[in-house]
């Protein structure tokens, strides 16, 4: 039972990233085209600003997702036995 707690736990953090990342994703978008339309008349802040949204997304889940997995790995064992 123990593992089905874990994979539970894994899932429920790869639904908050998935939710994340389309939240930031459409965050980067819209502030992109906002400075698009005031200042630049151009399509690179749009893809600029989702490039930043998903960026941040993918740094905030590789945290989130390495902190559970460290968590439930096994430690390596130091051998007494120096030969």
């Amino acid at each position: 039972m123990a593992g089905t707690l874990a994979e539970d736990e894994i899932g429920r953090k790869w639904d908050r990233c998935f939710a994340d990342a389309v939240i930031k994703l459409g965050g980067g978008i819209v502030i992109g085209s906002v400075v698009s339309l005031l200042f630049f008349r151009k399509r690179w802040p749009i893809v600029t600003g989702a490039g930043f949204g998903l960026g941040m997304a993918y740094s905030n889940c590789e945290k989130d997702i390495n902190s559970s997995i460290s968590q439930y790995k096994p430690k390596g064992r130091k051998c007494d036995d120096a030969t």
